[in-house]
């Protein structure tokens, strides 16, 4: 894949790591030149533990929280906030999680887990996946997952299956493609029709096989889940999909004498990565999305159901920053001009996927301003392996150390071994100390499961 030709009416915009606002974590501030995120020296961090490597402001990811279960609970108190695993998992987030009452949502087996091995409580535990194989769902049925969130009648017909094989009853929500269209990339917009996700509303048929999945002997429709994509901004398709779910509740109700306790409005809130990036806030999201419940609701003369959201992204995205050691300069007269770092697309594949935008800063140079534009490529033998696209950067120089910001959501979980790249370490920072929770993999780990 080739990139992009060069923008060369880009300029520089002289801003400091301090000026770019929301797309740092809470707690960074620049001292001595040098970035400092709770209260840690990310440069000293870099050269103690190597580069590359993901850094979370554990403040930041514990606020983001705290903010989302209080406007939720405000707004809307019969509500819950799960922790959409598949942004960020590892065991410490889960803990974190957990301590700060959050719920949880998992995709796979492998989630299910991570879940299991730190004592999530299992019947908070909601599975999700447009193809969980039976191995999954047996996983997840037998460990007391609260919720399975299904996305065909053929899965309902298998959750039924073995929850019968088993002796239990599993609750279930039935996921439905509500045919909002959010306005984001088309890779991540989920609810609009053309989708592999959940049972479409076309030619009505979601709500038809609601009177098949009331009919299987093993399952409970407990609740309706929606989900139309992720990294939105403008906060009306939200409510839209709000109207669209109540009214088929009311529907369900009015048709078929089933009055679903739940509603699952799922997550997408967008995030800043960039300087210009103005999402809403998690305040904004909160008082949307309950207030149409509320009024559709009672414009339906429907029992308001449990609401509850899934963000992930928005959770993590600005906890975390990335760090590289620069290795390789090369400018391209009348091209661009490239800084290589010893990272790249294994540990960040949205740039090569969608050209997704990320602000880099030179940390040891964080108070000085951006006065070149740059691209920042990876070590990888793909010529599409680059962070971050003709970006403002300091004066870069060999063994500088770039943070890259907002990498908390989707890089650790998509990483890969490409080139045969150890996965980066990962460090929590937090009132002047970082701990190491999940190590940098080695060489031996590449190969452990070669015969």
């Amino acid at each position: 894949m080739s990139l992009p030709a060069s923008d060369h009416r880009k300029q520089p915009d002289l801003r400091t790591a301090a000026d770019l606002g929301p797309v740092l974590p809470l707690t960074a501030e620049v001292i001595d030149d040098h970035l400092v995120v709770g209260g840690v020296d990310l440069v000293a961090l870099a050269r103690e533990q190597g580069t590359a490597l993901y850094v979370y402001d554990e403040a930041d990811l514990r606020d983001r929280m705290r903010r989302y279960r209080t406007a939720f609970g405000r707004v809307y108190p019969n509500s819950g906030v799960l922790y959409a695993g598949k942004a960020f998992m590892n065991k410490e987030v889960l803990r974190i999680a957990q301590q700060e009452g959050m719920e949880l949502d998992v995709s796979g087996g492998g989630e299910l887990a991570c879940a299991r091995a730190v004592g999530f409580p299992m019947n908070l535990v909601h599975m999700h996946g447009n193809n969980k194989t039976p191995a999954e769902l047996r996983e997840a049925i037998g460990a007391g997952v609260g919720i399975i969130v299904a996305d065909s009648r053929i899965e309902v017909g298998r959750i039924s299956q073995i929850a019968g094989e088993l002796g239990v009853t599993q609750r279930i929500y039935m996921r439905i493609t509500p045919g909002v269209e959010a306005d984001t990339h088309e890779y991540i917009r989920t609810g609009c029709e053309d989708s592999k996700f959940g049972f479409t509303m076309q030619d009505d048929f979601a709500f038809r096989c609601v009177k098949d999945v009331m009919a299987f002997p093993h399952v409970k429709l407990a609740g309706f889940h929606c989900h139309i994509g992720s990294q939105i901004f403008s906060l009306n398709p939200f409510r839209e999909a709000a109207q669209v779910m109540v009214g088929f509740l009311a529907r369900v109700r009015d048709t078929y004498g089933l009055e679903v306790e739940e509603l699952d409005l799922g997550g997408g809130l967008g995030v800043a990565y960039t300087a210009e990036d103005q999402p809403s806030s998690i305040e904004d999201f909160a008082q949307v999305v309950g207030g149409a419940v509320t009024e559709f609701c009672q414009r339906f003369e429907l029992r308001p159901p449990r609401l509850l959201v899934e963000p992930g992204r928005s959770l993590v995205a600005n906890a975390g920053i990335t760090l590289y050691t620069v290795g390789i300069i090369k400018t391209l007269p009348d091209i661009r001009k490239y800084v290589a770092v010893d990272g790249g697309m294994s540990d960040n594949i949205r740039t090569a996927l969608y050209h997704a935008d990320y602000e880099p800063v030179i940390a040891n140079k964080a108070g000085q301003p951006r006065m070149q534009i740059v691209t920042l490529c990876g070590k990888h033998c793909e010529s599409g392996d680059v962070v971050a696209l003709d970006m403002p950067l300091q004066q870069p120089d060999l063994g500088d150390v770039v943070a890259v910001l907002a990498t908390g959501a989707y890089c650790h979980t998509m990483a890969s071994n490409y080139n045969g790249q150890p996965r980066p370490a990962v460090v929590f920072v937090r009132d002047g100390q970082a701990r190491v929770v999940t190590r940098r993999e080695t060489y031996d780990d590449l190969m452990r499961r070669d015969l």
